[in-house]
C-alpha cells in the first residue's frame, strides 16, 4: 500500500467514525415522538402523521425533490382526519391519496408496502415504475429463456454455460457465460447481483452456477488473445454491493473512484453528511485494456447503473455503454441503523422501502430519476426480438475490432 492509498483510507476511516458518531449523537437527540413506527395506527390523523414524519427525517432526495413537502402536509392532513381506519372503503381511499402524495418522488427506488388487511389485494405504489410504464417506447424485461435459449443458441459458441441457484434468502439467480461466436470476445448476463454471495456457495445445487461465475473469472484473469468483453445487464434489477468488486475488480490493477454516495447525519431534511467517494477496489494483475462494453437497458436499475458507471469510469478508457437510457434509480440501500437516511416503517406500511444514500458519478452529475444515457443507443427492437435476433448484442459485438 503507497502512501496515497495510505492517507486516502486514513481519512475515510476517520470520517466513517465521524460519520458513526455523529450518526449515533443524532439518533439520541431524536425525540421518540418522531420515531414513525412509535406512532398510534387507531386513527388516519397518527396513521398520515407517523408517515409524513418518517419521509421528512429519512428521505434522502430532499435537496433534488420537486415535492414540496410542507404543501403536502397541509393538503393531505385535514383529509385524511375526516377518514376512518375500521372503514374499509376509507382505507381504499387512504391507498388513492398515498398514491396521488407520492407520485411525483423522485426516488426510483421508492415502495409502499403495507400491513392492513384491506389492502392485500393491492398493488405496491411505486411511483418510478408507473412513470415509466407511460413512457413511449416503454418495454417490459426480457425473461430468462431469451437469455438461455434464444441468446445461447444464436451466439453464443459450444461452449458457453448457464447455471442458478436459489439463495438462502430465496431470490433465484442465474448466470450465462461464453463466447461470441467466431469471435474471441467474453460474453456474461445474469440476472441480479448476488454474484460473490453464491459464488461462495458450496454443495451441488450451487455447482452449475458457480462452474459459470468461475468460467467469467479464470477468462478475465488470463485474457491473453480475448477481443473484448461484454456484460450485459438488460433486465437486471440490482442487488448487492459487493459484485462491483467481484466483477469488475479483475478488470484493473488500479483500484479507481467511480463516483460518490452521502447520507443523512441528522433528523433535518437536508442534514446531509460528507460525500464520500464510491470505489472499484482492484484484484487485478494486469489492466484489461481490449473493449469492455456494458449492455444496459431502461430496466437496468441501482446496481446494474452502478457497474455501468464503473465500467466508463475504467482508468483504461476502455469501457463504453451500449443500449437504452437507464432506470434511474441510482441511491444506494442499506439498513436504516447506520444512517438517518432510508427504510422504515409503520403500523400501516409495512415498509416504505427509499434510498439510504444519494449517489453522484464521477464528474458530480446524480441520475436519480433520470438514468444514464447510452454512449451509443440501440433501441429495444420487438420484432427483431421475436424473430430470435438481438440488434444491441449485435452492435455491442460490432463494436469490438
Amino acid at each position: 500500500m503507497n502512501l496515497t492509498h495510505l492517507h486516502r483510507n486514513t481519512v475515510k476511516l476517520i470520517l466513517g467514525i465521524i460519520l458513526i458518531i455523529s450518526t449515533f449523537s443524532c439518533r439520541k437527540e431524536v425525540p421518540q415522538i418522531n420515531q414513525p413506527e412509535r406512532y398510534t395506527q387507531t386513527n388516519f390523523a397518527d396513521i398520515f402523521q407517523s408517515y409524513w414524519t418518517g419521509m421528512n427525517n429519512s428521505y434522502i432526495f430532499w435537496d433534488i425533490d420537486h415535492t414540496n413537502w410542507d404543501d403536502v402536509y397541509k393538503k393531505y392532513k385535514p383529509i385524511f382526519a375526516k377518514l376512518n381506519a375500521n372503514d374499509s372503503t376509507d382505507i381504499r381511499k387512504a391507498y388513492t391519496y398515498f398514491k396521488e402524495m407520492t407520485s411525483n418522488l423522485v426516488d426510483s427506488h421508492y415502495t409502499l408496502k403495507f400491513n392492513n388487511d384491506y389492502l392485500q389485494d393491492s398493488a405496491w405504489i411505486q411511483p418510478a415504475r408507473s412513470r415509466h410504464e407511460k413512457q413511449p417506447g416503454y418495454h417490459g424485461g426480457f425473461g430468462k429463456n431469451f437469455f438461455k435459449y434464444t441468446l445461447m443458441k444464436k451466439y453464443l459458441d459450444t461452449g458457453a454455460m448457464f447455471g442458478d441457484v436459489t439463495t438462502y434468502d430465496r431470490n433465484y439467480v442465474y448466470a450465462v457465460a461464453g463466447k461470441i461466436k467466431a469471435n474471441n470476445i467474453l460474453y456474461l448476463h445474469f440476472n441480479t447481483f448476488y454474484l460473490k454471495e453464491v459464488y461462495g456457495y458450496t454443495g451441488n445445487f450451487s455447482l452449475a452456477i458457480r462452474r459459470t461465475l468461475q468460467y467469467y473469472l479464470d477468462q478475465v484473469r488470463n485474457p491473453a488473445g480475448l477481443r473484448g468483453i461484454i456484460i450485459d445487464v438488460r433486465s437486471n434489477g440490482g442487488g448487492q454491493l459487493a459484485d462491483l468488486d467481484f466483477l469488475i475488480g479483475p478488470l484493473t490493477d488500479k483500484s479507481y473512484v467511480i463516483g460518490a454516495t452521502r447520507g443523512k447525519s441528522g433528523t433535518g431534511r437536508l442534514d446531509y453528511g460528507p460525500w464520500i467517494d464510491a470505489k472499484v477496489n482492484a484484484t487485478g494483475a494486469n489492466a484489461f485494456t481490449a473493449p469492455v462494453i456494458i449492455l444496459a437497458d431502461v430496466n437496468s436499475i441501482s446496481m446494474s447503473e452502478m457497474t455501468t458507471m464503473a465500467i466508463k469510469a475504467l482508468p483504461s478508457g476502455n469501457g463504453k455503454f451500449v443500449g437504452e437510457q437507464t432506470w434511474g434509480g441510482t441511491g444506494p440501500l442499506s439498513r436504516n441503523e447506520f444512517f438517518n437516511s432510508g427504510q422504515f416503517s409503520t403500523g400501516f406500511f409495512r415498509s416504505v422501502y427509499t434510498s439510504s444514500l444519494m449517489m453522484r458519478d464521477k464528474d458530480g452529475k446524480i441520475y436519480e430519476n433520470i438514468g444514464l444515457s447510452p454512449d451509443i443507443e440501440v433501441k429495444y427492437d420487438a420484432a427483431a426480438i421475436a424473430l430470435g435476433n438481438d440488434p444491441q448484442l449485435e452492435r455491442a459485438i460490432n463494436l469490438i475490432p
